[in-house]
């Protein structure tokens, strides 16, 4: 008999088998190895034969943003113990354009002007973005982004998105109704032309935002219904007034199953144009504290200042340049950015 055999003919004790990996412990590992907004990519990974292999998201992503994300996984796992070798796979779930709304249960608040400057915002940071004004009675889009004038294409029965001067694309009933002429429509008929909008045609566009109108009427259940979005940015200023009606925004938004992304504060301050001095004609924190109350992240404050509303007047969104008036836009998109990658703000 062998020296190395046992009478029973197993192998002994001292030359037993590799433990086994625990996979769930491996994909933990690999998911702390990464950034948060990477990590919320991954779909799995596992180690096995020291090797590490990968499966990520990135069906949102053109191929420069594919390939850094690739390099990037790869540089981050490189010293992960037992791993001699990193293999990424990509994968293109999330071809669908992703849909955020912005809304808030009361008129006046500046949901406008916030998600034009958002949506500029995010084409600045490299995002395919585009506006759908779905405020049919009362469109305001085509001047915040300076495209009063245009008309948009059709391409069989669809609409064709207007290309604005700031690197958004955009969509309103204003576009396609002549100036100045009111809609005499029936609810149901408001709910349908938000259908063709969502509908039209955007290309290459990742990522659609919705400038909803005022309460919780037909076109907002139309949405919900036809183009249930993704997520939704509540906006109100200060005041418990505004507070209440975007409390009742906010439980559509939840009747619906919409992720609540958070809520911004605007008109949050007023900047004397002569003097510099701040004053609060509308309350200081209420929103915060709104949003600390019902567990919903706050998004920031936008000040109401002289710059912002001559910019909108002028077809010149603050957030298309570098000065004071683009910093808290910003601010909220990079948030909102950072949601659409991982989920969270």
């Amino acid at each position: 008999m062998n020296n190395n055999d046992t009478p029973d003919g197993n192998f002994p004790a001292n030359s037993a088998a590799k433990p086994a990996r625990d996979p769930a412990a491996d994909e933990a590992a690999i998911r702390a190895k990464l950034p948060v907004e990477i990590a919320g990519r991954i779909r799995s990974g596992r180690i096995t034969e020291r090797r590490a292999v990968v499966v990520a998201e990135a069906g949102d992503l053109g191929a420069k943003a594919r390939e850094e994300l690739e390099k990037l996984i790869e540089s981050a796992l490189a010293d992960l113990p037992d791993v001699e070798e990193v293999r990424v796979a990509l994968i293109a779930d999330r071809r669908r354009r992703m849909i955020i709304a912005v809304g808030s249960g009361k008129g006046g608040v500046g949901k406008s002007t916030l998600t034009t400057n958002l949506a500029v915002a995010l084409a600045k940071m490299g995002r395919k973005v585009g506006v759908i004004d779905g405020d049919i009675y009362g469109p305001s889009q085509p001047r915040l982004l300076a495209t009063e004038r245009e008309k948009p294409m059709s391409q069989g029965d669809k609409l064709v998105a207007i290309d604005s001067p700031h690197g958004v694309k955009v969509l309103s009933m204003g576009h396609v109704v002549p100036p100045g002429k009111a809609l005499a429509w029936r609810g149901p008929m408001a709910g349908k032309a938000l259908g063709q909008l969502v509908d039209a045609v955007w290309e290459d566009t990742e990522v659609l935002l919705i400038d909803l109108p005022p309460g919780t009427g037909d076109v907002q259940i139309s949405m919900m219904a036809d183009s249930k979005p993704d997520g939704a940015i509540l906006v109100s200023t200060p005041q418990d007034l505004a507070l209440l009606d975007a409390a009742r925004a906010g439980q559509l938004f939840e009747d619906g199953e919409v992720p609540i992304i958070g809520l911004v504060e605007n008109m949050s301050g007023y900047a004397c144009p002569h003097c510099g001095e701040m004053s609060d004609p509308f309350g200081a924190g209420g929103v915060e504290k709104f949003a600390k109350a019902l567990e919903i992240p706050f998004l920031g404050r936008i000040p109401l200042t002289m710059e912002t509303r001559q910019a909108g007047d002028a077809g010149q969104p603050p957030a298309a340049g570098d000065g004071e008036g683009a910093a808290p836009f910003l601010a909220v998109a990079q948030k909102l950015d950072r949601w659409m990658k991982t989920g969270a703000v």
